[in-house]
């Protein structure tokens, strides 16, 4: 019995470090849409998108509020984002997106980083050329007739678009469009009152990397190093 106690205890705080990673990463992505188009979603697309993500992870609406509030003070400090790439174990590539206000000691700990898991930080453009920074949207597939869907967005820039699981494993409608498309096709949905569950700018690798589990389980242990960084938003690499 205290086995399974102590199970559920840990998968409960992993949970909730998950959840405040997630918080925190929104924050920051809340602070730098503030700071660049101002506290009104109306007139900013970038913080309607924020807001939007935010509630698709459950964050309060008053955490999202206060985010916005304290983003719209001329002492908050403002975050610099920056992408550093590098390789995993076996050769995986990986891109590290960072959102920070101390540029020295974020790439001294993504190195260590990189070097504690068995990779190598290069330089930059060393491995994004194996990816495409493409506008991803999640959608909820309930009510939606996504072939008609699918139509009306091919004039708005949709270049993919299939079935995915969420988190829980539940369905969810996946679309992908060019960088230069993203807004058009983020308008679109709105006209036609399609909220997704999230809408994000992610780099998809071009060529995937397959390996065995062992050798697989390698490199996602230094992402899951590289994500547990409190400077680091995103990690995309290209082991499939």
């Amino acid at each position: 019995m205290g086995r399974i106690f102590e199970t559920r205890k840990a998968t409960m705080f992993a949970r909730w470090d998950r959840m405040s990673k997630m918080f925190a990463r929104i924050g920051k992505e809340i602070t730098i849409a503030v700071k660049k188009g101002g506290p009104n979603p109306d007139s900013n697309p970038a913080l309607r998108r924020v807001i939007q993500n935010a509630r698709a992870a459950n964050m309060p609406k008053d955490k999202v509020e206060s985010a916005i509030k304290k983003a719209s003070g001329h002492d908050t400090a403002g975050y610099e984002e920056v992408l550093y790439e590098g390789y995993g174990p076996h050769g995986v590539a990986i891109l590290v997106e960072c959102a920070t206000d101390n540029i020295v000691r974020t790439v001294a700990n993504i190195r260590h980083h990189f070097m504690k898991g068995g990779g190598s930080m290069g330089n930059s453009n060393s491995v994004s050329f194996q990816f495409k920074r493409m506008g991803v949207f999640r959608l909820n597939p309930a009510g939606l007739d996504v072939e008609t869907l699918e139509l009306d967005l091919i004039d708005a820039g949709l270049e993919e678009m299939g079935e995915t699981t969420g988190e829980k494993g539940e369905a969810q409608v996946l679309l992908r469009c060019g960088l230069a498309d993203f807004g058009h096709v983020a308008k679109a949905l709105e006209d036609r009152k399609v909220t997704p569950l999230s809408s994000e700018l992610e780099y998809i690798p071009q060529t995937p990397v397959s390996l065995p589990e062992a050798k697989a389980t390698a490199v996602l242990k230094l992402v899951d190093l590289l994500e547990q960084d409190e400077d680091v938003q995103k990690v995309f690499h290209n082991l499939a």
